[in-house]
């Protein structure tokens, strides 16, 4: 599967985006889907993840309340909304992908998922 993210953008504390990573593909409601971000000078940290289905979210608690995963299977496409964004948002943002089974799986470490989008650029000035 190939990942393409976009939707990021330079904004202000507070204010909002959404992220949109549009995948190829005819079996893109098989994959658990992921979004990472990495900010200047660190390593990548996970953000959140949302199940095949889209039944199972889980998230950072840095964003947990702020930030919401969906997918649209139909449209192949797995959505971030950020809300109340806060200057430490500021980071590149990377959709992946993983095919692991459920049962071996927590999906919020960067090795469990084996295809990554190029990322998407979330700037926020306070």
């Amino acid at each position: 599967v190939q990942l393409q993210a976009s939707g990021g953008g330079l904004v202000q504390a507070g204010d909002t985006l959404r992220l949109s990573c549009a995948a190829s593909g005819r079996t893109f409601s098989n994959y658990a889907m992921g979004w990472f971000r990495q900010a200047p000078g660190k390593e990548r940290e996970f953000v959140s993840r949302i199940s095949g289905s889209g039944g199972i979210t889980y998230y950072a608690d840095s964003v947990k309340g702020r930030f919401a995963i969906s997918r649209d299977n139909a449209k192949n496409t797995v959505y971030l909304q950020m809300n109340s964004l806060k200057p430490e948002d500021t980071a590149v943002y990377y959709c992946a992908a993983s095919l692991r089974p459920d049962s071996v799986s927590t999906y919020i470490r960067s090795y469990e998922y084996s295809y990554w989008g190029q990322g998407t650029l979330v700037t926020v000035s306070s």
